[in-house]
């Protein structure tokens, strides 16, 4: 593929042309180190020297005016014909990039290779060796040799960004920091079958620029390379160079997964808090990713590679250090991929603890914990316990798992209102809503058992105040705990810790426990534990007591019924046998308790009852009032005329009726006469 025959142009001799001899008639037979001085092999005196930063360099005027135009410029700029002596101590490259362009101007054989062309490139550009004094300059020859033999070879792309380091700005103006990470990053998202197995290994000594000799090629089609085959190159870049490779890498379409667990090894290899389980060492970074250095079949897991380290106070590093590797771990924030599982948590919860140790920027370590949060459901209790790093008295940092909990729960709740707006405008393909909400309670599940542990853990730190204890047991919903059993045994803790808490504090912290969620184990311990309130034992025994009623209430089979109860009754017979002297007692009294707030409440039940009636009666004698004040002045004046009017028709009536009554006698007994006689 890209090993090709230009791999092994290394170490050669870059053509006839740049090694001619010079055209101007002076025969140098080579360059004479004497001490820290440079002397050119001919008969001729030198007229110049040049001093680059310590080393000095006796060379001849007309060579080098004629070929460089910074030269040129000093003479002229010097106003002194007779200039004897040029400081340069800026030349990129240092003192051995200066002696191989003088070497050019000359016309001694130069050896251009990988690990010295970027360096000469910049010393040519800085000297101004341009075609517009010869044909055929330092510069042509130089970006040749980059263009066509470098940037075609992986290997020598690797090298030639590496001795980039100490080239800026140069390098960065001339672009060849770009192009090799473009070339790097072409590279490595070719398809692994086509790639040769020849990358470059491990690097015994970087100084050296022999240690990424190319290995000796396989047949090809006798192996395939790994999709992780770059990785071990890529680690040995700046943090900036490889940040810039894999921007590069991104922009090509790279997998994410590839591209996170390329980062994991980089951090692993560089920040010597990451390291490995099984021996310790953090040179051999891809056992962090796998657990035998293998990577055809990672996947890219972590597998728990890494744990946490407490720095010793001993080992303190120093502030170069301590600058170096936060903006490692500034950097590779920065470039993580954003999707989920790019990266394991375990590895973003390791890169939090070293962030808040060495006090990164503040929006970097709230966008990592955003990050941790997008899948707190894979953290393990060991990730978690991240000591405090901050003015907090406590061991632990708490309020950073609060941080990250509730960015949990903003995630959990962003993805159930996405699936139901995605149900709801009828998007939802194959029940994916129902789904996203299954996951997601399983998740909130799992990280109620991890939230449970971490309280257990962080419960024996004496300087843990209620309130944080109180706050992080109460963060998750309660449907996320099925059982309580965990968050009793952090409560039972956290009272072992404290013992001088008051009754008021220990049933203000039993409170985020609910007792019914117990299991029967979990009653048996607090029925028998003298630290809980006597309020909370009580509670506990009396939702045993439900559990046991409801179950034989609901036992409709009487086989099922009898297979039962036995188990109950004992459990429930050696729970009250396990029960302390003391709190028998208790129990007794509380018993006795029980039954007068029973008979109280009965009473209470009666005296309702009466007011109520009474308040119905007052009801309706206010409603009659009311509608008696309603009736209007007419109304009632046209009543009393009405009564009136039927007074003096019934005295006019009772006068008719004397009179009647007077003058009818006779013609009654006259009717009554005739009646007889007939």
């Amino acid at each position: 593929m890209w090993e090709s025959e230009s791999e092994f142009v290394r170490g050669r001799e870059y053509g006839s042309e740049l090694l001619s001899p010079t055209k101007h008639g002076l025969k140098a037979d080579g360059f004479e180190q004497r001490g820290r001085s440079w002397h050119v092999g001919t008969d001729i005196p030198s007229d110049i020297l040049v001093q680059v930063e310590d080393v000095d360099f006796h060379l001849h005027k007309y060579l080098l005016f004629s070929r460089s135009g910074k030269m040129t410029r000093i003479l002229y700029e010097s106003r002194d014909p007779d200039l004897s002596k040029i400081v340069m101590n800026d030349v990129p490259g240092g003192a051995q990039a200066f002696l191989l362009a003088a070497k050019f101007c000359y016309g001694v054989p130069v050896d251009l290779i990988a690990a010295n062309i970027a360096g000469l490139r910049c010393a040519a550009e800085y000297l101004e060796m341009t075609e517009d004094y010869e044909e055929g300059n330092l510069i042509f020859k130089t970006e040749a040799f980059l263009s066509y033999v470098v940037l075609s070879s992986w290997s020598d792309s690797i090298i030639v960004l590496k001795s980039c380091e100490n080239l800026s700005p140069w390098a960065e103006n001339l672009q060849i920091v770009r192009r090799c990470s473009d070339s790097i990053a072409w590279k490595a998202c070719a398809n692994p079958k086509g790639v040769r197995w020849s990358y470059t290994g491990m690097p015994q000594d970087i100084q050296n620029p022999k240690w990424n000799e190319m290995k000796e090629p396989i047949p090809s089609g006798s192996h395939t390379a790994p999709v992780d085959w770059w990785f071990q190159d890529a680690s040995i870049l700046r943090i900036d160079h490889f940040v810039r490779v894999i921007t590069a890498i991104k922009v090509k379409g790279m997998r994410y997964e590839q591209i996170g667990a390329a980062i994991m090894y980089y951090a692993c290899k560089w920040l010597p808090g990451l390291v490995n389980d099984g021996n310790g060492e953090g040179t051999e970074a891809m056992n962090c990713i796998n657990g035998n250095g293998s990577g055809s079949n990672s996947k890219y897991n972590w597998n728990g590679g890494l744990h946490m380290v407490v720095v010793n106070p001993k080992d303190e590093i120093s502030a170069l250090q301590e600058k170096e590797r936060r903006m490692i771990i500034e950097s590779l924030i920065s470039i993580l991929p954003p999707q989920k599982d790019s990266v394991s948590c375990s590895f973003l919860l390791q890169l939090l603890r070293m962030a808040n140790e060495l006090k990164v920027a503040p929006a970097l370590a709230t966008e990592l914990e955003k990050r941790v949060g997008m899948q707190f459901e894979q953290a393990t209790l060991t990730d978690l316990l991240i000591p405090s790093y901050n003015t907090s008295e406590t061991i632990y940092d708490v309020d950073l798992v609060q941080r990250l909990l509730e960015h949990f729960l903003i995630q959990e709740l962003s993805e159930a209102s996405n699936a139901s707006s995605q149900s709801f405008l009828g998007k939802d393909i194959l029940g994916e809503s129902q789904t996203t909400a299954s996951s997601g309670q399983n998740a909130k599940m799992r990280v109620a058992r991890l939230v449970d542990s971490y309280l257990t853990e962080v419960a024996r730190d004496r300087n843990l105040s209620l309130t944080n204890f109180q706050v992080l047991a109460e963060a998750l919903p309660e449907s996320a705990r099925s059982c309580d059993d965990g968050l009793y045994r952090a409560i039972d803790s956290y009272l072992k810790a404290h013992p001088t808490l008051s009754e008021h504090e220990r049933k203000r912290l039993c409170r985020v426990m609910d007792c019914q969620k117990l299991s029967v184990d979990a009653c048996m311990h607090a029925a028998q534990n003298e630290r809980l309130p006597l309020r909370v034992v009580v509670q506990v025994l009396y939702s045993e007591q439900m559990k046991i009623s409801n179950a034989i209430a609901n036992n409709t089979i009487k086989q099922a019924g009898e297979s039962r109860y036995q188990p109950i009754a004992s459990s429930r017979k050696t729970l009250l046998e396990g029960t302390p002297q003391s709190f028998q007692e208790g129990w007794t009294t509380a018993k006795k308790d029980i039954n007068t707030l029973k008979f109280e409440l009965e009473t209470l039940k009666t005296k309702y009852l009466e007011l109520q009636n009474n308040l119905e009666n007052v009801q309706r004698q206010f409603e009659k009032s009311l509608k008696q004040k309603q009736t209007s002045s007419w109304s009632s004046g046209w009543k009393k005329l009405s009564k009136l009017t039927k007074m003096n028709a019934l005295e006019n009536q009772e006068l008719v009726d004397q009179v009647t009554i007077a003058g009818e006698k006779p013609r009654k007994t006259h009717r009554r006469w005739r009646n007889s006689i007939s």
